[in-house]
């Protein structure tokens, strides 16, 4: 039984809303990234039989040409659906302390939104624009979507998130 290994699994999908428009900066070397936050809710009933929810925030991050399709695409209140890994970093702010956060490093995001005929997003849109995008390929439609675009979040939380990445040297 000692020989036996667990195999090495680091998956993550989730579906949810952004809570501000996408961070975009690049590298020193010119290598495009994408930051944001998104809000999953989960409704549920509770002992008593009254609706709740519970919101998740988790961060998201965009390398490459998929930073890239974020920053021009996406905005506070836009519907994705994440699919990519955890990844876990530390740094140390100017004041000596450290930080860790856990995020997920994307490797595909599906678009929910539809857009209007002039090009802007439609946030509240009932159908599905198709559109998936992932770390290697360039952004090409989605054969069936069956998957419902989620209801906004109803927090109305204006937060500020710091990614860690303002010192950061590659």
């Amino acid at each position: 039984m000692a020989d036996f290994k667990m195999p090495d699994v680091n998956a993550v999908m989730i579906a949810g809303n952004l809570t501000t428009a996408p961070s975009f900066r690049k590298t020193t070397n010119g290598t495009p990234v994408a930051n944001f936050y998104i809000a999953s809710n989960r409704r549920f009933k509770d002992n008593t039989g009254q609706w709740r929810e519970n919101v998740c925030y988790v961060g998201v991050v965009a390398w490459y040409k998929l930073a890239e399709s974020c920053a021009e695409n996406l905005q506070k209140g836009s519907a994705v659906l994440v699919e990519g890994e955890l990844q876990s970093r530390i740094w140390r702010n100017e004041d000596g302390s450290s930080k860790n956060v856990v995020e997920i490093k994307a490797r595909r995001i599906q678009f929910l939104n539809r857009r209007h005929p002039s090009g802007e997003l439609m946030p509240d849109a009932e159908e599905l624009d198709g559109t998936v995008l992932d770390e290697h390929h360039e952004a090409s439609p989605l054969e069936e979507t069956t998957t419902p675009a989620p209801e906004a979040s109803k927090t109305g939380a204006a937060n500020e998130f710091s990614f860690g990445y303002e010192n950061l040297k590659l």
